[in-house]
C-alpha cells in the first residue's frame, strides 16, 4: 500500500520514514546472514549458523567484551553471480561506522571495536562492551550485507559520498542476495521479481512474483475481491476493512498477526494531576478500565489485553508470565484505592478532593490514526463514567514533532509503539527525554528509578539466554508492579491470503520479517 522509492527498507527508514510493505519488498530481493522467523526467533539465511554461547560462536570475556564468528553459507552469491564473502561483509560494517553515510548507520554497530576476515567465509567481530543483539548484526532488518564490487566504485568516483544514495543499485538494478531477483520496476505501478536460481537455501517454488502499488485502501481492497491482488505484505488495510473482507471474500483468508503495544504512557515526571505519580491511582485507573471491553469493540475479540509489555507469541512469554501482575477489571477494587487517596465522589458523580477540588485527567493522542483515536476517546469515556473528569485530547499534526511538547503532556498520553525484547533499555531513565538530551529518548513516561536501571542494565548485559530471562522476569514484575506504563492491547497487523497461496504466515511479533521463508512460499491449484 505505498509506492517505494527504494529497494531498501533500511534506505527508507532513514529517509522517510516507514513505508508500508517495504520491508518485505526488501526481504523478497535481499537477504541478511541471519533473518528473523514469524515468531520472532532469528535464523541463519547467508550464515551457517546464528552465534551463540552454546555453539560457540559468542564468546564473553570475564572483562566485558566479546566476540562473535560468522561462518557465511558454501555457495552463498550475489544476483549476478559473483561469491558473497568477507570482503562484502567488512566492506558493510565500513558504511555503517562511516558517519558521512547515516542512512547506513544501525545502533547494533555502534558497540563494535573491530571487524575482521578470518578467511574468505568467516569474520570475526570483537565487541566493546556485552550486547545482547550481536546476533542480529548484519541481519536482514539491521546492517543487511552489500556488495563491495558495485558500491566501492560508486563510492570512489563520488565526489560527495552521500550521492552513493541516487545511483541506480537501489532501484531498477538492484542486486541482493535473497530468494527473488529483480526483473522490472515500473515506478508508481509494479515492480517484477523472478526466482533466484542460486538462492543459498534453495530455488523458490515460485517462479515469479509481481508486486504492485496501491496506495489507497479501498483501491486495494477492490484488487482484493476482482482476485488481482492474492497477498497483501506490510501495513496495509485497517482491522475493519480485513474483517469486512472476512465476512464478503470467499477466495482467501485473513492472517492477524501482531507488531508493536498500544498503551497508556502515564507522565511520571511533574504530572498534572500530582496524584497520577501514585502508584495506587495508576493501580485503579487499570481496575477501573474494562479492557476486555475495549478489545472485544475496537479489535474485535482477535488480541489479548497487554498486561506486559511482553507479547505473549514471543518464545520467552512461558517463562515470564506468572512475573506478570494483572489487573482484571474490578471497579470496586478501583473505587477502594480511590478513596483510600482522599477522594469522595459528589454528587455529579465526579471526585472531589478534601478541598473540593474536581479529579481530572487529560487522555491524548496523536490525531489521524483511528485506532489511536477511538482508544483515548473510548478510555476517556469509562474514567469519565467512572468518576474522573477524562477528557480526551487529539494532537494536532503541527505539534507532533515538538519534542518538548511531546514529552510534557500532563496525564495520560496513547502511543502505539515498539516492544521488543532487544530494547529494554527503552524504559530506563537515560532515555527518557529532558531539557538535556533535547528531548529525545523512548522513556516515553519519563520513569526514573535508579533500582529497575539496575535491572535493565543487568538485562542489556547478560548474555545467556537461561540468566537474561531471569532478569526479564524482574523487570516485568516492577514495570506491573509499579505500573509504569497502562498497556491496553498487542498492535495487530492484517494480511490478506489466497486459498492457493501456501507458506505465508503473517508476523506474531513486532520484529519479524514476513518473507523470511518466501523460498517455501508455492500456490496450489483449488477447486471451483
Amino acid at each position: 500500500m505505498s509506492d517505494p522509492p527504494t529497494i531498501s527498507a533500511h534506505f527508507i527508514l532513514a529517509g522517510s520514514g516507514t513505508i508500508p510493505g517495504g520491508d518485505a519488498m526488501t526481504g523478497l530481493l535481499d537477504a541478511g546472514l541471519t533473518v528473523t522467523d514469524d515468531h520472532g526467533d532469528l535464523r541463519p539465511q547467508l550464515a551457517e549458523r546464528v552465534p551463540s554461547v552454546e555453539n560457540g560462536f559468542w564468546t564473553v570475556h570475564p572483562d566485558g567484551t566479546m566476540e562473535t564468528v560468522w561462518k557465511i553459507r558454501g555457495g552463498a552469491q550475489w544476483h549476478d553471480g559473483l561469491p558473497l564473502t568477507s570482503d562484502d561483509i567488512l566492506f558493510t560494517a565500513g558504511l555503517a561506522q562511516d558517519r558521512d553515510l547515516t542512512f547506513f548507520h544501525d545502533p547494533a554497530i555502534e558497540p563494535v571495536a573491530a571487524v575482521d576476515a578470518l578467511d574468505a567465509q568467516t569474520v570475526r567481530v570483537a565487541w566493546a562492551r556485552p550486547y545482547i543483539q550481536a546476533d542480529h548484526l548484519f541481519g536482514l532488518s539491521t546492517i543487511s550485507p552489500r556488495p563491495r564490487h558495485l558500491l566501492e566504485p560508486i563510492l570512489q568516483s563520488a565526489e560527495d559520498k552521500t550521492s552513493v544514495f541516487q545511483a541506480p543499485y537501489w532501484t531498477t538494478d538492484f542486486v541482493g542476495a535473497g530468494p527473488f531477483r529483480l526483473r522490472e520496476w515500473v515506478r508508481g505501478s509494479h515492480l517484477i521479481m523472478e526466482a533466484n536460481d542460486a538462492y543459498v537455501l534453495g530455488r523458490p517454488h515460485l517462479d515469479e512474483i509481481e508486486v504492485r502499488f496501491i496506495p489507497d485502501p479501498n483501491a486495494l481492497v477492490a484488487n482484493v475481491l476482482a482476485g488481482t491482488v492474492e497477498l497483501t505484505m506490510g501495513r496495509n488495510i485497517s482491522l475493519q476493512q480485513a474483517m469486512q473482507l472476512r465476512d464478503s471474500w470467499r477466495d482467501g483468508r485473513i492472517d492477524v498477526g501482531f507488531t508493536d503495544w498500544i498503551a497508556l504512557y502515564p507522565q511520571l515526571l511533574n504530572p498534572s494531576p500530582a496524584v497520577l505519580s501514585d502508584v495506587d491511582f495508576r493501580r485503579a485507573l487499570l481496575y477501573g478500565l474494562d479492557r476486555e471491553q475495549l478489545v472485544e469493540t475496537l479489535q474485535y475479540g482477535l488480541v489479548p489485553v497487554a498486561h506486559s509489555f511482553v507479547n505473549p507469541n514471543e518464545s520467552v512469554y512461558p517463562e515470564i508470565e506468572d512475573s506478570v501482575v494483572k489487573y482484571p477489571y474490578d471497579p470496586r477494587r478501583a473505587t477502594q484505592l480511590i478513596e483510600g487517596l482522599g477522594y469522595a465522589k459528589a454528587g455529579d458523580g465526579i471526585y472531589r478532593d478534601a478541598v473540593g477540588q474536581q479529579l481530572s485527567l487529560e487522555v491524548r493522542t496523536s490525531g489521524g490514526d483511528d485506532t489511536q483515536e477511538s482508544g483515548v476517546i473510548s478510555a476517556a469515556d469509562a474514567y469519565k463514567r467512572f468518576g474522573i473528569a477524562a477528557e480526551p485530547y487529539l494532537i494536532p499534526q503541527a505539534q507532533r514533532n515538538d519534542r518538548e511538547y511531546n514529552a510534557t503532556y500532563p496525564g495520560l498520553r496513547l502511543w502505539r509503539l515498539p516492544n521488543d525484547l532487544g530494547r529494554v533499555d527503552r524504559y530506563a531513565s537515560s532515555d527518557a527525554p529532558l531539557p538535556e538530551n533535547h528531548f529525545s529518548g523512548a522513556n516515553r513516561s519519563r520513569y526514573i528509578n535508579p533500582e529497575f536501571d539496575a535491572l535493565v542494565d543487568a538485562y542489556m548485559t547478560t548474555i545467556p539466554l537461561a540468566e537474561r530471562v531471569g532478569w526479564l522476569r524482574q523487570i516485568v514484575h516492577h514495570m506491573t508492579d509499579r505500573v509504569i506504563i497502562l498497556g491496553l492491547w498487542y498492535n495487530t497487523e492484517a494480511i490478506v491470503i489466497a486459498n492457493r497461496i501456501t507458506g505465508v504466515a503473517n508476523k506474531r511479533t513486532g520484529d519479524a520479517d514476513l518473507p523470511w521463508n518466501a523460498e517455501q512460499w508455492d500456490v496450489k491449484n483449488v477447486a471451483a
